[in-house]
Parts: structure tokens; C-alpha cells; sequence
């Protein structure tokens, strides 16, 4: 009968060692996809900010072409401060539109350059303009990159028995960094 007692017990602790080790385990590879996200969204962050950096110096170019283009250059400095504002509370939701918000503030500021010929041919707009653009690549790969992460750390997060360790670690789905619907409108061409 002893011997029946010692057998149970250690079966018991056994199968306790392996659920606490599953959930140490689980535990950890959470909280590895969970940094993983977090530094793919230091990335959007970073080159939002370096965005943000080259901004003022295109408007300062262009402002030297088109001073009574001031609508368009307090727009863009608008936009811009909404978007440091909101990059500080790490709301994906409110970066993404504010960001947007930018994006379309900088394009109309492409057209007004589109008025100024010798403006075009500005080395100084030019290198800008092209660091805008390596800029706006850079951020739809940190894009595209972050909501790869966010996908797998979210499916992982939903899938049965992890989703029981989610809970108790207290982790949460992850928002996508999505694009408003004026992005995904088909733009309008004329000749």
C-alpha cells in the first residue's frame, strides 16, 4: 500500500513538474514574440521620426519657391505635430492616422512643387525629396514587417492550450498597423 501511495505521488509530481514547465516555457516564447513585435515597432517609430526630421527642411526649400503656397506648408506643419504628439502614446490606431494625415498633406505639397519648375531642378529639393521617398520605403517595410509579427504572435496568443497562459500572463492581441481608407483609393490621373 505504501508503495501505491509513493507511485501516485511522484506521478503527481511529475505531471505538476511538466505543466509548470509547459507554462514557464509557453511563458517565455510569449514574451520573446511579444519583444519581437515591440522592436518592430520601434522601427515604425524611428523612421516616422526621421520622417518627421526631414519634413521641415523640404518646407523650408520650398517655401523659399512659394510663399503664398502658406495653406499647404501650415497644413503639412500641422499634420506633423499631430503625428509627434500621437507617436507618444503608442496608439497604432491614432499614428496610423495621423500619419496618413501627413502623407496627404505631403502630396499636396507635391503639387504645388509640380508649379515651380526651378524648384524641380533644386539639388537641395531634390536630395530631400529623395530622402523622403528612401524614408516612406523604409517605413512600409517596418510596416509590413510589424503586422508579419503581429499576426503570428496574435495566432499564437489565440491557439489552445497557450491562450490559457496568455491569459494568465496577462497578454493581449496586438493591433495591425492598418492604413486609412483614403490610402486604398485608386488615384485619379489626368493628361
Amino acid at each position: 500500500m505504501k508503495r501505491i501511495v509513493w507511485l501516485s505521488l511522484a506521478a503527481i509530481v511529475i505531471v505538476v513538474g511538466l505543466l509548470v514547465n509547459y507554462y514557464i516555457g509557453t511563458y517565455n516564447n510569449l514574451q520573446i514574440l511579444d519583444e519581437s513585435v515591440k522592436s518592430d515597432w520601434a522601427q515604425i517609430d524611428n523612421q516616422l521620426k526621421r520622417r518627421n526630421d526631414l519634413i521641415p527642411n523640404l518646407v523650408q526649400t520650398v517655401k523659399g519657391y512659394s510663399a503664398h503656397e502658406k495653406e499647404v506648408l501650415t497644413n503639412i506643419a500641422d499634420a506633423r505635430a499631430k503625428l509627434a504628439g500621437s507617436m507618444k502614446s503608442d496608439d497604432v490606431k491614432a499614428i496610423s492616422q495621423d500619419s496618413d494625415q501627413l502623407s496627404s498633406a505631403l502630396s499636396r505639397l507635391l503639387v504645388v512643387v509640380e508649379k515651380y519648375p526651378n524648384l524641380k531642378a533644386d539639388k537641395s529639393f531634390i536630395a530631400l525629396q529623395d530622402e523622403l521617398a528612401g524614408t516612406e520605403n523604409r517605413l512600409s517595410v517596418a510596416r509590413k514587417d510589424y503586422n508579419t509579427k503581429v499576426k503570428v504572435y496574435n495566432a499564437i496568443l489565440r491557439t489552445f492550450p497557450t491562450s490559457v497562459v496568455a491569459r494568465i500572463g496577462g497578454m493581449k492581441i496586438r493591433e495591425y498597423y492598418q492604413i486609412s481608407k483614403s490610402e486604398t483609393n485608386v488615384p485619379e490621373i489626368k493628361f
